[in-house]
């Protein structure tokens, strides 16, 4: 792959991972980078390097259901408890005691849960556009049903396969659509409401009336649709899929996270805007908050060489 280290694997948890593992083993405690959907431990390709060669060690999973991870046929099998229990199994395969957490999209609602549920393994957080927010009054889902309707993707994933099936019938497509920045806006124009759809997005998609510019090289996009072409999205999308499961069980949780943490945010995120983070401090006592400029959703890959730069420079000031 494309400025990627060795690929290894694991068995942890019931399952076998692949992951990538970089930097001096000497550097404690090591930063373990957690992908979202629909996305790879390639999508941290920038970072991987720029870590490694700030003599910080750095690992990178292809987490459960994507990539060279293995795939469970079951639902509740993506659930958070698996998730979070899949990294403590890495940790453990790697003789880690404690790392600092990073996650990007669902990657980040990971590594925020990380510090709740194994706070002896978690030495700090970072969320990348995710914020750590107080549990829902009521199911997740509800909420999104209510306030974006059944084309919303989420609700959709939860009511049949129909995403999976359009999904992986069209992946190069699915990549043209997603990894892409976002429109700028003049001055003062607030940014329009996004159209979730996005199964229909794809399978409606015409490039040459998209006037956005890509973030990947040819050479990259290749790399993830070769890589969803023999995996598919499920795996993936059942991550979402245990949303409500995940509520239910968090009932009795404490959601404050006693750890150093840091949130970065991106400007022009249309799903997960700064604003989410917004009170943040009140679960996270100890946070940090950086705003990157000009950047969409996919922050690590839109804005590498910032990310990089907050991630060492905030690693070093709080961990030596």
């Amino acid at each position: 792959m494309i400025d990627m280290p060795p690929l290894h694997f694991a068995e942890v948890n019931g399952i076998r991972m692949g992951y990538y593992d970089s930097g001096p083993i000497s550097d404690t405690p090591p930063m373990l980078l957690c992908h979202g959907w629909p996305e790879l431990a390639f999508s941290w390709r920038h970072q991987i390097k720029a870590l490694a060669a700030a003599g910080i060690r750095v690992i990178a999973p292809d987490q459960r259901g994507f990539g060279a991870t293995d795939r469970p046929e079951h639902v509740e099998d993506y659930d958070i408890a698996h998730l979070t229990a899949d990294l403590v199994g890495l940790l453990d395969h790697l003789q880690i005691d404690r790392a600092i957490f990073v996650g990007h999209d669902w990657g980040g609602f990971v590594v925020w849960q990380m510090p709740l549920r194994y706070p002896d393994r978690v030495a700090g957080v970072v969320g990348i556009n995710t914020p750590h927010l107080a549990r829902a009054p009521v199911d997740p889902i509800a909420i999104y049903r209510k306030r974006f309707g059944d084309t919303m993707y989420v609700v959709q994933f939860q009511d049949s396969q129909e995403p999976d099936r359009i999904f992986a019938e069209n992946v190069a497509t699915t990549f043209e659509v997603f990894m892409r920045k976002p429109m700028p806006l003049a001055p003062g124009v607030a940014a329009a409401r996004p159209n979730l759809a996005f199964p229909q997005l794809v399978e409606a998609y015409d490039a040459a009336k998209d006037r956005r510019l890509p973030i990947l090289t040819d050479e990259e996009k290749q790399v993830f649709v070769e890589t969803y072409t023999e995996t598919g999205f499920t795996g993936g999308i059942n991550w979402y899929r245990n949303i409500t499961r995940n509520w239910e069980h968090s009932a009795d949780l404490d959601h404050t996270v006693r750890v150093p943490a840091l949130m970065i945010m991106a400007e022009h995120d249309a799903v997960l805007p700064p604003s989410m983070a917004d009170g943040m401090e009140r679960l996270v006592p100890d946070l940090e908050k950086h705003l990157v400029r000009d950047s969409g959703h996919w922050t690590q890959q839109e804005k590498p060489d910032e990310v990089s730069a907050l991630l060492i420079a905030w690693r070093r000031r709080r961990f030596g």
